[in-house]
């Protein structure tokens, strides 16, 4: 089936996303912070030619979604409830959802306080509490600069909006460049206000099967808080990537990772309603 690109209205505002393939193995990717869903322009479609059903989302303030300039509707609580919204939207059930950075910590919240709609967890670069010093140091300056630079920003934003698409890896750096700048120091304001993740207590009662995919020498995801985050969940696994480019530059093995548990998890009978003697399998 071709991609397909729709919407649907939550709490009054446009949400976006994107359907690769078909099927009932449905794997729904959350993109990073102040991304857009063209992040996995690459990894739908390889998910898709493996038999599954890949949705791709922007979130409220991000791609093609509505962009309200009120920073209470960024939170991860809120980006949760999105996320579960486009399951009910879309009669998922309970399929694999996942994401990177941004797209991993809403993961966890949607596994923390929407438990129904998520039959697995995929999980990489995780922020949590060992990214503290790294998130405040790359944070505080881009929202001054977002702040105090408005014009020079704006202007930028406007003239790389007429560049084409050309390249991938170049288009997610672009996309982060062509935002307004009072959507993203909105969006950045609100998450960092309202807290980036569970704490360690309600992740701990995570039971979904969940791949975490770690990267080192990143001071913004610390390889720390991903095999902090398998030590906590009962029923994770950890899979160490090379470095963070590895699964941009040559994904074949993560795409391989996370293929095969996508197959362990739709081989289940049940994967959304799954005790965890039966998910234990997927932390071997």
């Amino acid at each position: 089936m071709a991609d397909t690109a729709s919407s649907f209205r939550y709490r009054g505002y446009r949400i976006a996303y994107e359907v690769h393939g078909e099927g009932d193995r449905a794997l729904v990717l959350i993109h990073g912070l102040l991304m857009n869903r063209r992040m996995y322009d690459r990894l739908a479609p390889a998910m898709a030619s493996r038999g599954n059903r890949v949705i791709t989302v922007d979130l409220l303030g991000h791609g093609d979604s509505d962009k309200p300039d009120d920073m209470r509707i960024y939170s991860m609580s809120s980006f949760a409830s999105q996320a579960a919204a486009l399951v009910e939207h879309l009669g998922l059930g309970a399929p694999v959802v996942g994401g990177t950075s941004l797209g991993a910590n809403v993961t966890l919240e949607l596994a923390v306080h929407h438990p129904e709609r998520a039959g697995g967890l995929f999980i990489e670069m995780p922020v949590l509490e060992d990214a503290l010093l790294g998130a405040a140091l790359i944070f505080t300056p881009i929202l001054l600069g977002l702040r105090f630079g408005k014009p020079v920003l704006a202007a930028v934003s406007q003239a790389l909006q007429r560049v084409p698409r050309t390249n991938y890896l170049l288009d997610i750096l672009l996309d982060w460049l062509r935002r307004d700048p009072d959507s993203s120091r909105a969006v950045l304001e609100g998450v960092l206000y309202a807290g980036a993740a569970p704490p360690p207590e309600e992740r701990q009662r995570i039971e979904q099967p969940a791949l975490v995919i770690g990267h080192p020498n990143d001071p913004l995801h610390p390889f720390s808080d991903a095999g902090m985050l398998v030590e906590e969940m009962p029923n994770a696994r950890l899979v160490d990537a090379n470095s963070i480019f590895e699964w941009r530059f040559s994904p074949g093995r993560l795409d391989d990772e996370l293929a095969r548990f996508l197959d362990q998890v739709f081989a289940q009978p049940d994967q959304g309603a799954r005790p965890a003697s039966a998910a234990s399998d997927f932390a071997s």
